[in-house]
């Protein structure tokens, strides 16, 4: 045995070798393509008499732009102008993300109703957004759902400070008065005391077996103490209202019909495909659970929220990381309905300056990034709550 060993060991060394030099020979192939095509992307760059680089992001834009979180005018700098795009496409997908989930879950819950109505009326919700392209979604709510709604002269009124009209949807801004800094430690304080009655609430069961009330427990503890620091604070949160004045609302918050119109798109297509995962992972619960549940006169509600609820949603979370993925790509989409985002800003940093090879380039490092971010986050998220079986 000892000598066929020895006698074997010449024999895998040629084999590793033979693998190690196939390998660096497709590197070296890889690499030397990557070259060629660098190379020639530079030759044309410099017949067409194009910069390449990415000194144009400190030049002055010019870009008129509608919708931004941070303070902007045109004469700042294109690079300053393509991050206003970046943080309107962070907004439209983190809401849409929060909503969307939402949604689908409560479609997912309607899916397996034993109402046959809303069973019905959801199925035909999900079979409907699933087949339809994203794109004519948004078309038909920017160009007939929002541009049905009256003129702002003739707005609906919500409730006061509430209006809503084809220009968009108009709320009271939050303005921070007197006392608002204390109030804030104080909210702070009131969300730590809640977390750590929380914490407390499961040692507690843990050790005793007694059960206790921790998250709503917890949430009493956080409203109590937050009403009591607003009231004595002397209520640091003003409001500015909108108000007509010439053709449209002046002061206040506005969400522009563009953004409403992704949003709202972003939020009905995704919540489709959640509710299929949130229905399969109902499903996918053993009927035995169920039965027993039922054998102890326990409510459909409280089925559905402690027995089916907990494990359906550990199931659903690799299939709905891929949908959160798939909807901050599809947000590139408001190019087509005119919003701001990082794709449209880009487009038209292209227009004027030629430079689409470092745009295209800062594009997929946005996305990858933002991508990437939320995978680890729902993987961390599936490994602390998936049951460990024996």
């Amino acid at each position: 045995m000892k000598n066929t060993y020895i006698g074997s060991r010449p024999g895998l060394l040629a084999k590793k070798l033979v693998s190690l030099l196939l390998q660096g020979m497709v590197l070296a192939a890889v690499l030397g393509v990557a070259y060629i095509l660098f190379a020639t992307t530079q030759e044309n760059l410099e017949i067409r008499g194009i910069e390449s680089g990415f000194a144009f992001l400190w030049r002055e834009a010019g870009l008129p732009i509608g919708d931004s979180l941070i303070e902007y005018d045109p004469s700042r700098s294109y690079g300053y102008a393509f991050l206003v795009g970046v943080l309107n496409t962070l907004l439209v997908s983190a809401l849409a993300i929060v909503f969307a989930t939402i949604l689908g879950v409560m479609v997912g819950v309607a899916r397996v109703s034993n109402n046959w109505l809303l069973a019905k009326c959801a199925a035909i919700y999900v079979e409907t957004l699933r087949n339809l392209p994203l794109l004519l979604t948004l078309f038909f709510v920017y160009s007939v759902v929002l541009a049905s709604l009256p003129h702002p002269r003739e707005a609906i009124v919500l409730a006061e400070g509430y209006f809503l009209s084809k220009r968009g949807v108009y709320l009271p801004r939050p303005v921070a008065e007197e006392g608002f800094g204390i109030f804030v430690a104080a909210v702070c304080i009131a969300l730590l005391l809640a977390v750590i009655f929380w914490r407390w609430a499961g040692a507690y069961k843990r050790r005793t077996g007694t059960s206790v009330p921790g998250f709503w427990g917890g949430l009493a503890i956080f409203g109590t103490l937050a009403t009591l620091a607003y009231l004595a604070s002397n209520s640091p949160i003003g409001s500015e209202l909108p108000v007509y004045k010439g053709f449209n609302f002046k002061g206040g918050l506005a969400l522009k019909p563009e953004f409403a119109a992704l949003l709202i798109g972003l939020i009905l297509y995704t919540a489709a495909f959640i509710g299929e995962n949130v229905r399969s992972g109902i499903q996918s619960v053993q009927a035995g659970q169920i039965e027993a549940a039922n054998a102890l006169g326990v409510s459909r509600g409280v089925v559905t929220r402690l027995v089916l609820l907990p494990q359906a949603l550990r199931v659903t979370i690799p299939a709905t990381t891929n949908d959160y993925a798939s909807l901050v790509k599809n947000s590139s989409l408001a190019v087509a309905i005119g919003y701001p985002d990082m794709v449209s800003i880009g487009g038209t940093i292209i227009g004027q300056n030629g430079q689409a090879i470092e745009i295209i380039a800062m594009w997929m490092a946005v996305y990858l990034t933002i991508n990437l971010i939320i995978s680890l986050v729902m993987n961390v998220l599936n490994a602390r709550v998936q049951v460990v079986e024996r």
